[in-house]
């Protein structure tokens, strides 16, 4: 039975040639970028080559980008960052309910050490209110946090409009663009975006490995402590292989950006088409309007969520809830409380397709025939 993958908002499959590109250096150049030696130097311009190409894909400087362990350390080292850097002007942040845990899991534990946080409601497409945000705004208000377009639903935020609202205001504005990088183009200086988190593995990447950009007129205290890597923002032997993986995966990414967009929407639209011939009852989570190409949240009524799940993977389809999944229980998806309310329905029947690398179109049909068989089958 042919496995078809459809979680890539979850991690995405590495594409061959950033592989190809690991082993290479791997073996070749195992040299300290510390060491000033040849060995050294090899290292350190693989790093310097990788940090200029990646500064240009969001039209920063190269002294602007901070390699990390992943998207989950450039969003910790941006917020409590800000928060320990800037914590004598103020104790007030802003975000959303639907951040990633990385951002809101911050947040709470920032509000153990005596900050307060705003938590922004969206509306039923999952987008917040540039207004909302410009209201909030205080005196006191030293950082808003807000992702360039959500993991669960797709729903893409109007970062460039709350850009502007900032522009006239000391907080830092810092985005989780984590799901959107490599798929949407994004100028950090034309968005007032002073700091962006990236991840590796979400765009066909190696996993342990990403970057946060930021701003030359951002001071960030560091998170680790050693040596002087980073410019003295986050100590540690650089791994090279996997910077040199990054720089490959985005390469290609920003190569093939406008192609893959095209396959995406097509895959979805193809995706939905099934659904509607095999007469299935659904309806889609999200913003029509504004949405990453790659992710399409579903509510099927008169279906449960795990049983969907097991019966999608027993078909040969892997997709997601964006739910935890724990003992047989499932909470319900933050992502979707926010947008619903806690009793919808939604919560318990939605499921999450994401499209990427090694997909095809033939594979996107059958899926959504396997899927409308499944409905079809659990709701009988």
């Amino acid at each position: 039975m042919e496995r078809i993958y459809v979680d890539h908002a979850a991690t995405s499959p590495i594409n061959p040639k950033v592989i190809e590109k690991m082993m290479e250096i791997m073996g070749s150049d195992f040299g300290n970028p510390s060491s000033i030696h040849h060995f050294g130097r090899r290292a350190r311009h693989i790093i310097d080559e990788a940090r200029a190409e990646l500064a240009k894909s969001i039209n920063a400087e190269p002294n602007e980008i901070i390699f990390t362990s992943g998207g989950t350390e450039a969003d910790n080292h941006a917020i409590f960052g800000v928060a320990e850097t800037y914590g004598k002007n103020g104790k007030h942040i802003i975000t959303t309910q639907i951040e990633h845990h990385a951002v809101l899991h911050a947040c709470k534990k920032l509000e153990s050490l005596g900050f307060e946080v705003t938590y922004l409601p969206v509306d039923q497409e999952g987008r917040v209110d540039a207004a909302d945000v410009e209201k909030a705004l205080r005196d006191d208000t030293i950082l808003v946090t807000i992702m360039y377009g959500n993991n669960e639903v797709g729903t893409i935020q109007p970062i460039k409009e709350i850009g502007k609202i900032l522009a006239d205001h000391p907080a830092i504005f810092h985005t989780d663009a984590v799901q959107a990088y490599g798929l949407e183009k994004i100028n950090v200086k034309e968005y007032g975006i002073d700091l962006l988190s990236v991840s590796a593995h979400k765009i066909n990447g190696p996993k342990g490995i990403g970057f946060l950009y930021v701003s030359k007129d951002v001071k960030l205290s560091p998170r680790f402590f050693g040596g002087e890597q980073e410019r003295k923002r986050r100590a540690g032997t650089e791994n090279v292989p996997s910077i040199a993986g990054f720089l490959e995966a985005v390469r290609i990414s920003q190569r093939e950006m406008e192609q893959k967009v095209i396959a995406y929407q097509g895959f979805k639209a193809a995706f939905l088409k099934k659904l509607t011939e095999n007469q299935i009852t659904f309806s889609q989570n999200g913003s029509l309007d504004y949405s990453l190409p790659h992710v399409l949240n579903l509510s099927f009524p008169g279906t449960n969520v795990e049983a969907m799940l097991v019966n999608l993977d027993l078909a040969g389809i892997a997709a997601s809830s964006g739910s935890a999944c724990t003992a047989g229980s499932i909470d319900p998806s933050h992502v979707l409380v926010a947008m619903f309310d806690q009793g919808d329905e939604r919560l318990q029947n939605s499921i999450r397709f994401s499209f990427g690398l090694f997909n095809t179109l033939e594979q996107i049909e059958r899926a959504g025939e396997e899927t409308s068989k499944i409905v079809k089958r659990l709701t009988k």
